[in-house]
């Protein structure tokens, strides 16, 4: 049922559009983890002539991938991978390349990023004929979900912000349902936790503020839907606590510094099966983004890094990742073999995925195009705003 909803709803009807965040650094307890395996991973260390580095954004998510990508790929190739941690955008891409000094071999990134890189011929060409069958033999050129495979990119995750309130703590309220209770104030006193960003934030202000989802970016081309978004920001500005980092959402939550925050589901669904949090995600008005890994142009272990991009999105190895953290995998063969959280087999994993129908009654997804074309000038009013 899962699959043949997937297929017939995301694909068809949602993705089809399609032609994805700082994160925090990696956790001491995922590096005691690596160390303790007996892995040959460095982790953000020094990389040798040999090494592949692999750069994404730290954490859960990147717990995820060492276990499902990196360990069982050194095993099979005897080769070591470096795992380092970055803040996101193409900056540091750029000025590599530029430099002819180019030390990543593989980079997770989002959409927008992806697509704003390949036109500056910053990253590899992939040939999308050298990635795996599905195991009916499917081509990949055919399982890959619309959009998730571009001309210098490969996508391996779907993920979504949401927002997030502890339902352990108790109050005199009843609890959220909707956007639009993020912003009551009067209903639901309290601090809100926000990413320090527009991206999204602009996107929850709409929706908070009674904008059907398919009307967000409409509305966000035209001068008087951003004023319209930045005025419901105004009605909680004072009572926002602004985070950059991916674990910070539910550190606020635990710390009862906030009383909703939004967050990457992932990181939430991470804190409470790794962590045991009494967190409830609120879906409605999600906003639903891809994660793609890419080559920098001039990386000095081209071959090993396509050999990597193409174990890592194959079948097995996307729906083995998504065991460690509630992401959905690109690939339409891999929702089928979704099974259970590697720590809990009572856990079913399809069920916390964004994509699963119960959290995807009013999901948005993230316009990489109006973001590439008005990032810079909103980020500047953001900040503008943020400073007044």
């Amino acid at each position: 049922f899962v699959t043949l909803w997937y297929k017939q709803n995301v694909v068809h009807n949602i993705l089809a559009p399609l032609t994805i965040r700082r994160k925090d650094k990696m956790s001491q307890f995922t590096k005691g983890l690596i160390a303790g395996a007996g892995m040959s991973l460095c982790v953000s260390g020094t990389a040798f002539a040999n090494d592949l580095t692999v750069v994404s954004w730290g954490g859960a998510y990147t717990m995820s991938q060492v276990e499902a990508y990196h360990k069982p790929w050194m095993a099979k190739t005897g080769k070591t991978i470096v795992s380092e941690d970055y803040s996101g955008g193409i900056a540091e891409i750029k000025a590599q390349v530029e430099s002819g000094n180019v030390t990543w071999d593989i980079v997770d990134v989002e959409l927008s990023d992806a697509l704003r890189a390949c036109d500056e011929g910053l990253l590899e060409e992939i040939d999308h004929a050298t990635l795996p069958a599905a195991p009916d033999g499917t081509p990949a050129t055919e399982d890959f979900l619309p959009g998730t495979l571009q001309d210098c990119a490969v996508a391996n995750i779907f993920w979504s912000s949401v927002y997030v309130y502890d339902a352990g703590k108790t109050r005199n309220w009843n609890a959220p349902k909707t956007m639009a209770d993020f912003f009551d104030l009067e209903a639901f006193p309290g601090k809100r936790g926000m990413r320090k960003s527009p991206k999204v934030t602009l996107e929850f202000a709409l929706i908070g503020d009674g904008v059907p989802t398919d009307q967000v970016y409409d509305l966000l081309r035209t001068e008087e839907g951003v004023a319209r978004a930045f005025a419901k920001l105004d009605t909680i500005k004072d009572q926002v606590v602004w985070w950059e980092a991916g674990a910070q959402p539910a550190q606020l939550l635990a710390d009862e510094e906030v009383v909703f925050t939004t967050a990457w589901n992932g990181r939430i669904f991470d804190a409470v099966a790794a962590d045991g949090q009494t967190f409830e995600m609120v879906w409605d008005g999600q906003v639903y983004d891809i994660d793609l890994w890419v080559i920098p142009k001039g990386s000095k272990n081209v071959e090993a890094a396509l050999d990597f991009v193409a174990f890592s999105t194959a079948t097995e190895q996307l729906a083995n990742q998504a065991s460690w953290i509630s992401y959905g995998p690109a690939r339409a063969s891999s929702v089928a073999k979704i099974g259970t959280y590697h720590a809990d087999a009572s856990i079913n994993m399809a069920d916390h995925m964004p994509t699963a129908p119960a959290n995807f009654m009013n999901a948005l997804q993230n316009d990489f195009e109006f973001w590439a074309d008005n990032s810079d000038e909103l980020n500047e009013r953001f900040n503008s705003w943020l400073a007044q």
